[in-house]
């Protein structure tokens, strides 16, 4: 079974002084969230999608979703966990305790990423069937700089072999659940990000080409940007869906 997962815990605080968290911020007409819950929504190979939220947040993002989804969309809402790590377990164990034993595909997707397309979502299915665990990345197109301290550079990596991590990124759910099982109380409060725990482990990753446009809104001006490719989108220009 193919399962989305659409990572929507997070508070924030880089947006500003919000009393709402930003994936429930508002870009063309619709909230941030429901824009991605669709792309997944919508795939045909996708066969079930989760919105794991603040527990508090459960009932208004339901309220969302009955609100711009069809009647009897099927998308489910549970309570995400205290860390991105803490969230994730929440996904594994819902999948067990709803569709049984480990032999799906989790896909994992920041809600905040709502332009997130067909294509992506295709490729990540194929290589976390064909690999176990796959991350969606682009090519770093600015020089990369690594300092220790913050003040002065220790580092400038060759850019060549350098990828900007997006989502999403998606396993088989047996590996993930055996990883995630294995981390220590310290690893897993360090972890943000999924795959870091395939590399903590020495566990392969493929790479699943991403797009520019694939943004992540994290800032007030991301909703700027976000609101632009939205209107190319709907005046037919060349985003690809």
């Amino acid at each position: 079974m193919i399962i989305a997962a659409i990572m929507a815990g997070g508070i924030g605080a880089r947006m500003g002084n919000l009393a709402t968290p930003k994936q429930y911020l508002t870009i063309g007409g619709k909230p941030i969230l429901v824009h991605t819950a669709e792309k997944f929504w919508v795939h045909p190979a996708v066969e079930h999608v989760v919105v794991l939220t603040p527990p508090s947040w459960i009932g208004y993002t339901n309220d969302i979703l009955a609100e711009h989804l069809p009647q009897g969309h099927g998308v489910q809402v549970i309570a995400g966990g205290e860390s991105r790590s803490g969230t994730l377990r929440c996904a594994l164990h819902y999948v067990r305790e709803n569709f049984g034993g480990d032999d799906h595909i989790l896909i994992t997707h920041d809600a905040v990423r709502p332009f997130v397309t067909h294509r992506i979502i295709s490729d990540n299915i194929a290589a976390a069937e064909a690999f176990g665990a796959c991350d969606t990345v682009i090519p770093a197109t600015d020089t990369i700089v690594r300092s220790e301290d913050g003040k002065l550079i220790t580092e400038i990596p060759n850019r060549n072999s350098m990828f900007q991590g997006q989502t999403p990124q998606s396993f088989r759910c047996a590996q993930l659940r055996t990883l995630v099982e294995s981390l220590t109380a310290q690893e897993e409060a360090a972890l943000t990000d999924a795959c870091k725990i395939c590399a903590l482990r020495g566990v392969p990753v493929a790479l699943v080409q991403g797009e520019t446009h694939n943004i992540k809104i994290t800032y007030p001006y991301d909703l700027k940007v976000a609101n632009a490719l939205l209107g190319i989108e709907s005046a037919g220009g060349g985003i690809p869906k």
